[in-house]
């Protein structure tokens, strides 16, 4: 039997591992003081141990321990000497600072989808295109405190939020902020750093005039819709043709936008509302945004991408462990929560790297469920995304047919 040339002398999880600098974990490391009491369980063992418990699914400590030991001869190739146990993780999911792997993160965003916030973005839409939004994950226990109603026992469930910013272009998530599921989503906004000439997409739930005004002075565009305690006044209504009127426009209106009572506090700003009817649904929306210069219907279409954000939590819940978390505190289920957009992070590097060199794109979930079963075997997997049938047509060649053998015809 001829010799595949897809199998490599390194496993699925060292190759994504590959994509981490090694030097930057030790810089993070030391910065964070992450080693420091530690003879064995060191920080990069620890991401380790976390992302194999992230691309496996890994419900429990019990269960990751042991699969850990059953991959023992092949640790060495991750560059781990030893398998930790339950309390060691346990212990090192409390003590040792989630801000590590949060920059971590970031740098990885960076690194392979990075944009400088000090350029101007210029282009299509798409490639301008951001979108922010809130995911909730529900813990069974009071860990973080949760938004909703009590249970019939005056106790509420634990809950975290993410609030997350992505690039449509790429994806994948360009900042992220874990609170309380209890945290407002307006408390997210100050802290983004988008580069001028951005568009940005929102919800009515981050309706803040004060970032706002400070967005339209970066020459930041930002859509959102329209939340009922607004205040604004109506300076000019524009004329909608008959072509935009069939398409679903209604009306097309410049206002001011704010308190004039509260000037001092939040400036009343020029903004603009695009009233919107959508046949399919037969909902009427009403599209907030300080751009007057893009066409209606384009606005109500940049709002329409925003859905693309919860097909990205969509898609980290679905493929990744969010449901059973390996510790009852906040660091160890930030910990998890940061390597798992860690792990999705590589998937989408792995799958972009070979969807560039196929006529088909790879969807996600095909991608994740493969290095999932497969993170062990000694497989080129780029090579194998890229030419999949080649891989399996050259080891079907040097099988013979024992059919005809037993057979004869």
């Amino acid at each position: 039997m001829p010799k595949s040339t897809f199998f490599t002398g390194q496993p699925i999880l060292n190759q994504l591992l590959s994509l981490i600098p090694r030097t930057k974990v030790d810089q993070l490391a030391h910065k964070y003081q992450a080693n420091r009491y530690c003879k064995k369980f060191k920080a990069y063992d620890h991401l380790v141990t976390m992302l194999f418990s992230s691309f496996k699914n890994c419900s429990s400590l019990r269960e990751l321990i042991t699969s850990l030991q059953a991959n023992s001869s092949r640790l060495s190739h991750l560059g781990v000497k030893y398998t930790p146990r339950r309390s060691t993780l346990a212990d090192a999911n409390e003590r040792r600072s989630a801000e590590m792997f949060s920059e971590l993160f970031h740098f990885l965003r960076k690194r392979y989808y990075g944009f400088s916030p000090d350029s101007h973005l210029t282009g299509k839409i798409k490639d301008r295109l951001f979108i922010i939004d809130s995911t909730t994950v529900t813990l069974f226990s009071q860990v973080f405190k949760a938004c909703g109603n009590a249970l019939a026992n005056g106790r509420r469930k634990g809950g975290v939020k993410a609030h997350t910013l992505i690039r449509s272009k790429d994806d994948v998530p360009c900042f992220v902020h874990i609170t309380a599921a209890s945290a407002n989503d307006r408390t997210f906004m100050p802290k983004l750093d988008l580069p001028p000439g951005s568009i940005l997409v929102m919800d009515k739930g981050y309706l803040s005039y004060h970032p706002m005004n400070a967005w339209t002075a970066q020459q930041i565009t930002w859509v959102t819709r329209m939340n009922k305690g607004a205040r604004w006044k109506l300076e000019e209504e524009q004329p909608v043709s008959d072509k935009h009127t069939g398409q679903g426009i209604i009306k097309d209106m410049w206002i001011l936008l704010g308190n004039p009572s509260r000037a001092t506090d939040a400036p009343v700003q020029k903004a603009r509302i695009v009233v919107y009817h959508d046949k399919s649904s037969g909902r009427e929306f009403q599209f907030l945004t300080n751009n007057r210069e893009l066409g209606a219907l384009t606005i109500a279409g940049i709002y329409k991408r925003r859905w693309q954000i919860e097909s990205l939590f969509k898609r980290l819940k679905q493929n990744f462990q969010l449901h059973n978390f390996l510790g009852d505190n906040q660091n160890a289920v930030q910990i998890q929560l940061w390597c798992t957009l860690i792990a999705d992070l590589l998937v989408k590097v792995i799958k972009d790297k070979a969807d560039k060199k196929r006529k088909t794109k790879w969807s996600f979930t095909n991608v994740a469920g493969l290095i999932r079963h497969h993170l062990s075997t000694y497989i080129d997997i780029l090579a194998f995304l890229i030419h999949p049938d080649k891989a399996l047509l050259g080891y079907n060649e040097g099988i013979p047919d024992y059919q005809q053998t037993l057979f004869a015809t």
